[in-house]
């Protein structure tokens, strides 16, 4: 099942790996799919389904000129989950991805959704705003928009460094993961690149955080410069009744690649819980 064609035509490439309960693996910005790569094969290997697909607008999915916003995102992914017919499949979010799990929940109510997960994400809010002070104030994404249309290349290029945590003497990550993250992003099309940029930014998820009433995992890195933890993982943690938080001590943005084993290990264990 190479592609699955949206009710508005798009058709996403999509990754259907193993055989057992569906998980669902929605992929950070700028990147693809593959990105689950480590996580998708243990899934399989344990006896779980991995299913994960290219974002419109991203990797070897279709871009088309519009639909970068939430909720479309969102009812994407009940095609993907109606194409694959999963049924009391669990739910992970990576990053950007993590906005499509809870708008989905709350957009697409009648759902089979047995178990969620946030792993480095950016719900409930991103944006700096009087009722959201520990965000990121606006000027952080009006460069990083200005410096994608100057020299995307460039750009991933050392935003590449911060989302792995690559400083003078950290290397979590080798140069070659660094590099393919960067082909990874530029398989992207520049209208969904700054798009998706400006959805995962000023979308206010706090609404949706009602919608989780299913056991809920959230994984974030206390050095994440990326997406700031406090008012990410440790707000929604806050708000979700139950919701178990694992705080990766010095752990930057790109959990998936730097504690790859940790994250898998804990994915296991929530979902087998």
């Amino acid at each position: 099942m190479p592609m699955i064609e949206t009710r508005d035509g798009t058709r996403l490439h999509t990754k259907v790996w193993g055989e057992g309960r569906p998980v669902i693996l929605l992929h950070g910005w700028p990147l693809t799919a593959d990105s689950w790569d480590d996580q998708a094969e243990a899934l399989a290997e344990a006896g779980y389904q991995a299913i994960a697909y290219d974002r419109r607008g991203f990797g070897r999915s279709d871009q088309p000129g519009r639909g970068y916003d939430y909720d479309t995102l969102a009812d994407d992914l009940a095609d993907v989950i109606a194409a694959t017919g999963a049924r009391d499949a669990a739910l992970f979010g990576f990053s950007m991805g993590g906005g499509e799990v809870a708008r989905y929940l709350s957009r697409h109510a009648k759902h089979s959704i047995r178990q969620a997960g946030l792993i480095a994400s950016v719900v409930p809010y991103l944006l700096q705003t009087a009722d959201n002070p520990d965000g990121a104030p606006q000027s952080v994404f009006d460069t990083m928009l200005e410096q994608i249309r100057k020299d995307r290349p460039a750009f991933l290029a050392t935003f590449l460094e911060q989302f792995y945590g690559i400083g003078l003497l950290e290397k979590p990550v080798s140069a070659e993961v660094v590099e393919w993250s960067r082909q990874m992003a530029l398989m992207a099309g520049l209208r969904p690149t700054l798009a998706c940029a400006v959805a995962f930014s000023h979308t206010d998820f706090r609404p949706d955080l009602a919608a989780f009433t299913m056991p809920t995992l959230i994984v974030h890195g206390t050095a994440d410069a990326t997406v700031p933890i406090k008012p990410t993982a440790q707000a929604a943690a806050a708000a979700i009744p139950g919701a178990t938080l694992i705080e990766y001590a010095g752990a930057p943005h790109g959990l998936l690649a730097t504690h790859k084993d940790r994250v898998i290990g804990d994915m296991l264990s929530f979902l087998k819980a």
